[in-house]
């Protein structure tokens, strides 16, 4: 959001003005609450614990809906117990990590939840990682096993000597309805769902050993050094997103929530799904995202809630009108990542009555929640945060003569931070040099402590903010964020490149940015037509699709300042426009397997909307 009216800004009568509309869901978002702010780091608390209530209170109700399959919650639950059954038996135990790397199916969560009943951490790798990239993302966080779904497992098994587990550790599920049959393993790996035949179904003794302090997910964020890094998700984090976001999304045992995001992101594996389990409603996921399927889906599983990332609304909204836009249940939304230009508009053609923004970060100790439903905004936050003046420039805070930071005013734009304290700790990285440079002190007064986000918001009002940009060397794209040091590493192993500095630029009328790539050439090279195709297949083959340069510009050096650090606002100023450079400009266009030159004519179809990147 980088455009704001009179209009957005929220005062104590505009919600005054929604109350009536708000009361009923009172009793709900108090009982919520309660669980997620009474507790403490030594309280039982976690989704092992939540998914067994869930159990309880609707056992035959759906839990899980996925393609053909239905699960009800005492089924589920029962399959999750034979999966931590086995894993006890084995010596698996609370304070263990495992790797998990399954693509959205019913195994995934049905392993997740045993892990979760056992105070075990899972590893929630990204499935679409490969090579190094994946070796890091594993390694790191000292797995003692690693569960592979059939779908994953090649990539698994390219960089399986250089894993520090067990061989007789790597657990597999074949691509398939395992509970109907479990399929042959491949060599070297044991069969879960052959195994599991043999272990009970009763509810495991160790769910309410489970403390809010223990692991409950690693989930992976992008790292400056080009390597992902690992995020510790607590139980206890979990118990506050579930008795916040789960109980404002206000479900019930007949809602179905339909969720197509990854689940090895925060979004759709904590936010969606803790919806459905505190209304002991039903969870629909599919494998992948599919904007064709979407409301054909929706319909089919008879869901009253979607979950979405804003990529996934433009999506839709640009697919053609049909008479499925309106051929369902659904009235309410929870996600991320709304854009202004389309907030409206998506609410009327689709029927929606409630967008339920959100702002939150795998790390981080702030969140916000639009409980009050108002448009262009992520909301409403009850946790102590600050939005501070923020120099661009030097990047950074603003301390005044003291030493101390200042709020911008209403309407203005500045930095979020969110103060730390007992109950909205930071539980870091795993790496506790990086907890070091997101941490700033005596921000207000001697001895205060603060998480610094990385995000400039506007203050709107009434504790609401609107989101505006994201500083430092990730963007977002695709609802993905994309390191931009592990692009620049990929573009510099080509042959004829010899430096490259990656940044996100802004293509009108889509979500987040798309990577560019200002790239210098080893002295006397040119590119080719070859080129043009083959650093398109290079990149695919080494970066997530959503990573790979949409934009490159071709400089004979490339500007630094004093400090040597890369001139990245000139870059992103200057963007893929023609008339503001004589560099070369390139473009990697919808569908096509090679580079073009960006013309004028290129341009103004960019900019008019002409290509659906």
């Amino acid at each position: 959001m980088s455009q704001t009216t009179q209009t957005d800004l929220i005062g104590f009568a505009d919600v005054a003005e929604r109350l009536p509309k708000f009361i009923n869901k009172i009793p709900n978002l108090l009982s919520g609450l309660k669980q997620a702010y009474i507790r403490t780091p030594n309280s039982p608390a976690g989704l092992g614990l939540a998914f067994e209530r869930a159990t309880k209170n609707n056992p035959y109700g759906d839990a899980l809906l996925f393609e053909e399959q239905r699960y009800s919650y005492k089924e589920l639950n029962n399959w999750a117990n034979q999966i931590a059954h086995f894993y006890l038996s084995i010596g698996i135990k609370k304070g263990d990590t495992v790797t998990v790397m399954v693509e959205n199916r019913p195994e995934l969560l049905a392993t997740i939840i045993a892990f979760a009943k056992l105070g075990v951490t899972s590893a929630l790798v990204n499935t679409s990682q490969t090579g190094k990239v994946l070796t890091h993302s594993i390694n790191l966080v000292k797995p003692v096993a690693i569960v592979v779904g059939e779908e994953c497992r090649v990539a698994v098994d390219e960089i399986r000597q250089d894993l520090a587990i067990q061989p007789e550790n790597f657990h597999w599920f074949a691509d398939q309805e395992t509970q109907k049959g479990a399929g042959k393993a491949p060599k070297g790996y044991i069969n879960l769902a052959e195994v599991l035949e043999q272990f009970p179904k009763f509810n495991v003794p160790t769910t309410h050993s489970v403390k809010g302090k223990d692991g409950l997910f690693y989930i992976y964020t992008s790292g400056t050094t080009g390597l992902p890094k690992a995020v510790i998700f607590s139980n206890s984090r979990w118990t506050l997103a579930y008795g916040t976001y789960g109980h404002v999304l206000n479900l019930n045992e007949d809602d179905v929530m339909y969720c197509t995001l990854p689940l090895y992101h925060a979004t759709g594996m904590v936010v969606c799904w803790c919806g459905a389990i505190a209304g002991s409603s039903a969870f629909a996921i599919r494998r992948k995202y599919s904007t064709s399927a979407f409301w054909t889906d929706v319909q089919k599983f008879n869901a009253s809630a979607i979950g979405y990332v804003g990529e996934l609304c433009r999506y839709l909204m640009d697919a053609p009108a049909s008479e499925n836009d309106h051929k369902h249940r659904v009235t309410k939304m929870i996600g991320n990542g709304m854009r202004p230009n389309i907030w409206g508009k998506f609410k009327e053609r689709f029927g929606i009555q409630e967008i339920l923004e959100l702002y939150a970060s795998s790390e981080g100790n702030v969140g916000f929640s639009n409980i009050f439903n108002f448009d262009n905004t992520v909301g409403f936050s009850p946790t102590p945060y600050a939005i501070v003046q923020f120099d661009k420039e030097k990047n950074e805070a603003v301390r005044d003569n003291k030493g101390f930071c200042t709020k911008v005013q209403k309407g203005e734009v500045g930095l979020l931070i969110g103060k730390i304290t007992k109950r909205s700790p930071f539980d870091g990285y795993t790496d506790p040099e990086k907890n070091k440079s997101v941490i700033m002190n005596d921000v207000f007064k001697k001895g205060d402590s603060y998480f610094i986000t990385g995000d400039l918001v506007r203050d709107i009002g009434f504790r609401h903010a609107q989101f505006v940009d994201r500083l430092g060397d990730t963007f977002r794209w695709k609802g993905e964020n994309v390191s931009t040091t592990e692009v620049e590493n990929i573009c510099s192993e080509y042959p004829k490149i010899t430096e490259a500095v990656v940044y996100g630029v802004e293509i009108p009328n889509t979500n987040g940015r798309a990577g560019m790539a200002a790239i210098t050439l080893h002295d006397g090279q040119e590119l080719t037509e070859q080129d043009l195709s083959q650093m398109v297949s290079d990149f695919k083959k080494n970066l997530p699709a959503y990573a790979v340069p949409v934009f490159l510009r071709i400089q004979e050096v490339v500007e630094t300042t004093g400090t040597f650090k890369y001139q990245k606002n000139k870059l992103k100023e200057q963007a893929f426009d023609p008339a503001k450079t004589s560099d070369r400009l390139l473009v990697l266009l919808p569908n096509a397997n090679a580079y073009c030159d960006v013309t004028s004519e290129i341009y103004a179809n960019i900019e008019a909307y002409q290509y659906r990147f």
